[in-house]
């Protein structure tokens, strides 16, 4: 149990239990990203959380302590193109999917953040509602997409510096969605998250 906030450990002591969460289901541009990862049951660190609720210069403290201390992790991206194929939805879940495939060792068990997933081969599992808040794995996950997705928004702005991803990540805020208007879409944006144009 990580005592500062109170995430548990694990769900069951003594199997390897991989966390996974996502991050950039909410932007109009980029990748999904995925991750999966499995702690020691003795892991915590008190700045692990909610990685929404960290702030960035925590959530860069907190990566590599997580990347170097985890028995295995792994963080995967699902394209613009595949969320417009497959939706939002199944795109996420298909980030999570190659992230656990990916795992240098199979999980016994998997905690997933939010209330919809599919089966990964044999493997059983549980979804749980805010769990980026309650599971130290799935905490761990949540950090590790939303900065591997904040590092390759930050490449992609250095090309596309009108759009200000660097700041928004590509969310929909009021400077993102003026650029679009005056710049139009770029080959990053995702067509199914189009906006109306201004008359």
């Amino acid at each position: 149990m990580n005592k500062d906030i109170g995430l548990a450990a694990y769900y069951m002591p003594g199997r390897k239990e991989a966390g996974c969460d996502e991050a950039g289901r909410g932007p109009l541009v980029g990748p999904v990203y995925a991750a999966a990862v499995i702690l020691p049951e003795d892991f915590h660190h008190p700045l692990l959380n909610d990685s929404k609720k960290m702030t960035e210069k925590a959530r860069d403290i907190l990566r590599p302590i997580i990347e170097n201390e985890a028995i295995a992790w792994s963080v995967q991206a699902v394209s613009a193109e595949e969320i417009d194929r497959m939706n939002i939805l199944n795109a996420s879940i298909e980030g999570m999917h190659r992230a656990i495939r990916d795992l240098s060792e199979k999980p016994d068990f998997i905690l997933v953040d939010g209330n919809r997933f599919k089966p990964v081969g044999d493997i059983p599992y549980l979804c749980v509602v805010k769990g980026d808040g309650k599971y130290a794995s799935i905490a761990a996950a949540s950090v590790l997409a939303k900065t591997h997705r904040d590092e390759f928004m930050r490449v992609l702005a250095s090309k596309y510096p009108e759009y200000g991803w660097d700041r928004n990540k590509g969310y929909p805020t009021k400077g993102h969605m003026e650029a679009i208007l005056k710049f139009g879409y770029t080959p990053y944006h995702r067509k199914s998250f189009h906006i109306k144009e201004r008359a």
